[in-house]
């Protein structure tokens, strides 16, 4: 039985993309024990960020994507706590747009392990919502970090530039639907949802074309 347990936030500002912007609320997962923790998505607030983590050492910032509400606090956050960016490769040219001056610390690759407190937190790699997109699936959690490739209801978004349909649906369908159906979905916006309540939605999904 883990002894880490698992905060979250929610946090309000912008998403901006392709000339266009939006009022967004991100979720910000933070995996830890009493000593450590680990931050999911730095969205727009890093004192509030921070705050949650407490005086806990903070071993990593991951990005599970590089669109601007999802890590437009990862700097600040990382300045003020030490802890290393985290970010798949492919997502580089978004994470450009929006932070041309401060590369991430670190890339993540598809299969690698990442520990915090008791909990292995395993990298796989989702493009579709964009080139980099990656879920981190933590078997001890019974849960998948799912940020934007999927939520309640559907994939994430696909209509906007570095997005892909088909890829995305693919990848929802070789990575996430094959976990346990048990696995509890933390997304990167809204409500939770679980891996078999999304399964037998696969087909209508595709029909629909999102």
């Amino acid at each position: 039985m883990t002894t880490a347990r698992l905060d979250h936030l929610v946090t309000s500002g912008t998403f901006s993309l392709d000339g266009g912007t939006w009022d967004v609320d991100n979720n910000v997962w933070i995996i830890g024990d009493d000593a450590e923790a680990l931050v999911i998505d730095a969205a727009h607030d890093a004192d509030a960020i921070a705050e949650a983590v407490g005086d806990r050492r903070l071993v990593a910032i991951v990005c599970t994507h590089a669109h601007d509400d999802h890590v437009d606090a990862a700097p600040a956050l990382a300045a003020r706590t030490g802890a290393p960016i985290l970010l798949h490769p492919a997502d580089r040219p978004l994470w450009d747009l929006t932070h041309p001056d401060r590369a991430p610390d670190a890339d993540l690759a598809d299969g690698e392990t990442i520990r915090v407190a008791d909990v292995e937190l395993t990298v796989l790699h989702t493009p579709g919502h964009s080139p980099g997109a990656v879920c981190l699936h933590a078997p001890a959690l019974g849960a998948v970090f799912s940020g934007d490739t999927l939520f309640q209801g559907g994939p994430g978004a696909t209509g906007r530039s570095f997005s892909d349909f088909p890829t995305i649906i693919d990848s929802i369908r070789g990575r996430l639907l094959t976990l346990s159906p048990e696995t509890v979905v933390h997304t990167g916006h809204g409500d939770d949802t679980t891996i078999g309540a999304e399964s037998p939605h696969l087909e209508e999904w595709i029909a629909r074309g999102h």
